[in-house]
């Protein structure tokens, strides 16, 4: 992504929730940059800190029990130093969030068009025709095929899929330069997932957005993203463009990932079973203080192989790899 332009830049993010009197990092260290144009996935299992990256980006965290340091640049200011009333200028406006819940992400008491108006109307001058006539654009935009009646609506009246466009479509009013995608097709059939993603690129094409796509799907990461960061326990531990990670991957929970997908016989031990990843990903009061934090989880690497802090090295040119014990990972040694 050297030629393009950098439109986010995150630095050594934290992100702390209160535990009794003490804060604990659930996002810990994370820097990564979005360039424009670029969508970069952000992967790992249920629990390692995605969703939390994502909100923090776009300051949705209780403040009174959320600790947030570190640096998230946009426009040449640190977003981690706005205000609330800061962030509702560009909340919306600049950043677009696309909510996993569709359902609970809208109003039940409102109609389709007064959610999409509110953002128009908070953050744009157009007066209440326009924004009538920019409600029924967006909805043509993202494939709702009666446009005016779907704005007429309530959000119990719509199917999943009609749903999720239509927070697309609040997402997308005010043309942000940021998209962030927290898991935008989990709940739906693999026909409209598939509509879903056909529509974020469309759209991208269309406007030059950073879209970042949060997921645990791999497979939708191998088909729609530029990069990928694979995140485990609050840390990164893999960055690399989408082809190289998926042909050499080189740390072990993302070789494990990948051996996780049922693709073929090539994926199945001798009895028939897929890879099973050991254990579960620790909680936030019981994460190590030092070394490889996936390390419990892969017995047959020597302790000694592991960095006692380990950080991020440069394997190849955009390919960072969390700790050195990647060069003693062999899947033969592995027992299941």
């Amino acid at each position: 992504m050297e030629n393009k332009k950098t439109i986010l830049d995150v630095k050594d993010l934290h992100v702390g929730f209160r535990i009794k009197d003490d804060y604990f990092d659930a996002v810990d260290g994370v820097s990564f940059s979005l360039a424009k144009n670029e969508k970069l996935a952000i992967v790992g299992e249920s629990g390692c800190g995605k969703s939390t990256l994502a909100t923090a980006i776009v300051g949705l965290h209780n403040r009174l029990n959320t600790k947030i340091t570190g640096e998230i640049n946009y426009k040449d200011q640190n977003l981690v130093e706005f205000s609330e009333t800061q962030y509702n200028d560009i909340r919306g406006n600049d950043i677009g969030m696309i909510f996993q819940d569709p359902l609970a992400a809208l109003n039940p008491l409102m109609t389709i068009e007064q959610q999409i108006d509110e953002a128009l109307f908070y953050h744009t001058k157009l007066n209440k025709e326009q924004r009538h006539e920019r409600v029924l654009e967006l909805l043509e935009q993202v494939g709702i095929v009666s446009p005016p009646r779907t704005a007429r609506q309530y959000p119990h009246e719509l199917s999943g899929g009609m749903r999720q466009r239509v927070i697309i479509a609040i997402a997308l009013a005010c043309k942000p330069a940021i998209i962030i995608a927290d898991e935008p097709t989990t709940a739906l059939d693999v026909t409209i997932q598939a509509q879903i993603l056909d529509l974020l690129n469309d759209i991208q094409k269309e406007t030059e957005s950073g879209i970042i796509l949060i997921t645990h799907d791999l497979g939708v990461v191998a088909e729609t993203a530029d990069r990928v960061a694979v995140m485990y326990a609050g840390q990164f531990v893999e960055i690399a463009p989408v082809h190289e990670l998926f042909t050499n991957p080189r740390h072990p929970y993302t070789r494990s990932l990948l051996r996780s997908i049922p693709q073929s016989n090539d994926l199945v031990d001798e009895y028939g079973d897929l890879h099973v990843i050991q254990g579960s990903v620790p909680t936030l009061t019981k994460l190590p203080r030092k070394g490889c934090r996936f390390a419990p989880r892969i017995p047959w690497i020597a302790e000694d192989a592991h960095e006692e802090n380990p950080s991020l090295h440069e394997v190849s040119p955009g390919h960072w790899v969390r700790c050195t014990c990647h060069e003693h990972f062999h899947f033969e040694e592995e027992g299941h």
